[in-house]
């Protein structure tokens, strides 16, 4: 496994200064996020320039591009915002060959129509899984024209909350282009840490197979504290990194949840812990 970095972590001038700051702290990729480089996320227009500075950037912090940030709310309730959001987000996936990026990583959406990351009771209707599949549908085909995986991520505000309904959706779509984003943080809560060897086993089980990229942050046993950086929380992660493993990932362990601050900490943690794994 590859130990990289959200590339936001980083509050540089420009993104040259990012990447070598995070190749200071011994990483190998990064997860880019178009905000990095001064535009939206998603933004409506990629300049080539802009590209190839990028890419330049890239060759001379001796990193790779794990995967581009596309975080948008898929299931918008307000269409026209979430027709413009898959506009661009076709933009993205479009310019990302031209980056060596194989992964967009999407989030699949919540029915809140202020907070993408507020969770609705609506997330949970058959309208909100057909406006999900209709969206992932519309992407699909310019991912695979690029050869782009597109990664959802199991998170528990959003309409895929859980591996066993991120296995439902890849088993409909049935496309090799679509794929997970692995954060066993995201799949844990509070009640029920006590349980995590088997959530974690069972998600495992489900979603290995389909995983490009693993995240890597920490959750407590406190409900009001939310995520923390990986190694300050109690997710067993001699468990999490053992049954990626196990089960064939090699691909690359993002940091994020974390302050540039509580970087060598959350680095030495996972250093550690993959020595101790293929040693």
């Amino acid at each position: 496994m590859e130990l990289g970095i959200f590339a936001k972590t980083f509050i540089r001038v420009d993104f040259e200064e990012g990447f070598a700051a995070a190749k200071s702290f011994g990483l190998e990729c990064i997860q880019f996020n178009f905000s990095c480089a001064g535009l939206p996320t998603l933004p409506e227009s990629i300049e080539p320039v802009l590209l190839d500075r990028i890419g330049l950037a890239l060759e001379r912090s001796s990193l790779s591009m794990a995967a581009v940030s596309g975080t948008c709310n898929l299931i918008n309730p307000d269409t026209a915002h979430r027709t413009k959001d898959l506009r661009n987000l076709r933009t993205l996936i479009g310019a990302c060959a031209g980056l060596g990026a194989p992964v967009v990583t999407l989030c699949t959406g919540t029915r809140d129509p202020v907070n993408m990351w507020r969770a609705h009771p609506d997330n949970h209707s058959p309208d909100a899984w057909r406006d999900l599949v209709h969206s992932l549908e519309q992407l699909l085909p310019i991912a695979q024209e690029r050869r782009v995986f597109l990664g959802i991520e199991p998170e528990p505000a959003n309409v895929i909350d859980s591996a066993l309904k991120a296995r439902k959706l890849l088993d409909e779509i049935q496309s090799p282009w679509l794929k997970v984003i692995f954060d066993a943080a995201n799949l844990l809560q509070p009640s029920t840490l006590h349980r995590q060897h088997e959530i974690l086993s069972e998600a495992v089980d489900l979603l290995a197979a389909d995983t490009v990229v693993a995240h890597a942050k920490d959750l407590t046993g406190d409900a009001s504290a939310g995520h923390v950086a990986a190694g300050r929380g109690a997710l067993d992660y001699k468990l999490y990194l053992q049954l990626l493993q196990r089960a064939g990932f090699k691909g690359p362990l993002i940091l994020h949840n974390l302050s540039e601050e509580e970087l060598p900490g959350a680095v030495s943690f996972l250093r550690k812990r993959l020595h101790d794994l293929f040693a």
